[in-house]
């Protein structure tokens, strides 16, 4: 299935927005020094690069969050910061794309994970990351499950986002899937390969192409092995649903009553995939809270990917944007059922 009867399409997005979608992850800031380079240095044979400006994006999990609120939803962030200024940019950024930091707890055992890179003449010379990677203590585990848990009623969708710099624990996982089972949440994660085995029951795991067959034992060199990677990684799991995202080839999705659904790219230009993974999960989410099924939803996720591959940096689409391609996409191929 490569597209959506019109009528599905209109019912989907008459019900999209405003529903409360948790994402508890690791929440990073990237930092970007841009300049321009004209000499090299007389200390070491590296340019100089003469800074001209500086940015900051919120990356990780804060960039799911940020994906959400685009599309139209309310993210309700929860993750760990250091007692540090970057914490204060982290909360001043959060402010600014209107998302409460009011989930993001503070550990004084660590510090705030920022990326910094350096840009000059258009291209990235070096980055630089400061961030602790070790798992988040015991005592921080239950703070973040009583938050967890606090706000659980209210919730319509649960994101996990793990960039493996220590908030995702056995633990902590374990009490987020026991949590969204209890109360019959949709539960999603973007899986990092040292906890793939742990994501037992959940509703959708969305690792690439190169993290399931690397989990699995086997490279997916073509349609085959994928087949036998998925089934077998959906069966160990246990999950709903395995959403294999393939990059030029699109993606495919195993669903746990033995579907297989091939979604071939829908990205006319390619520039940068950063962040498309976290465009992916969260457009998915959001289309589960607005009552669409597995399928449907996958379709929709692949064309926000398309759109946001096609800009340079971190991006993110928003719903109106989202509702454009789609329906071209449905006139164009002429399903008006």
């Amino acid at each position: 299935m490569d597209r959506i009867p019109k009528q599905r399409y209109e019912r989907i997005f008459s019900q999209w927005g405003g529903h409360r979608i948790l994402i508890v992850g690791d929440v990073m800031l990237d930092e970007y020094l841009w300049g321009n380079v004209s000499r090299i240095s007389p200390e070491a044979p590296v340019p100089v690069v003469e800074i001209a400006s500086e940015s900051v994006k919120l990356g990780g999990a804060a960039n799911v969050a940020l994906n959400v609120k685009t599309l139209g939803d309310e993210p309700v962030l929860v993750g760990i910061s250091g007692e540090d200024g970057n914490r204060d940019k982290m909360i001043s950024a959060l402010s600014d794309a209107r998302i409460s930091p009011e989930g993001i707890l503070v550990d004084g055992s660590r510090m705030t994970t920022i990326k910094t890179r350096v840009v000059a003449n258009h291209q990235q010379v070096v980055r630089a990351d400061r961030e602790s990677t070790e798992e988040i203590s015991e005592s921080v585990t239950n703070e973040i499950l009583r938050l967890v848990e606090s706000k659980i009623k209210d919730i319509q969708g649960i994101i996990i986002s793990d960039y493996g710099k220590g908030v995702i624990t056995s633990a902590l996982l374990s009490g987020l899937i026991g949590l969204s089972r209890a109360h019959d949440i949709f539960v999603a994660v973007d899986p990092k390969d040292t906890h793939f085995m742990n994501y037992q029951r959940v509703s959708l795991i969305t690792p690439n192409h190169h993290e399931a067959g690397f989990v699995y034992g086997k490279r997916i060199r073509n349609d085959t092995i994928l087949e036998e990677v998925g089934w077998g990684l959906l069966e160990k799991l246990k999950a709903k649903a395995l959403l294999i995202t393939r990059g030029e080839k699109g993606m495919s999705l195993f669903e746990e009553n033995r579907t297989l659904t091939h979604l071939p790219t829908r990205a006319k230009k390619v520039y940068d995939v950063t962040g498309a993974g976290d465009t992916v999960i969260s457009a998915f989410t959001c289309a589960i809270a607005a009552k669409a099924d597995y399928r449907e939803a996958a379709l929709i996720s692949n064309h926000a990917a398309g759109l946001v591959v096609a800009e340079v940096g971190t991006a993110q689409v928003t719903k109106a944007e989202l509702m454009n391609d789609l329906e071209d996409f449905i006139n164009s191929s002429g399903s008006d059922k």
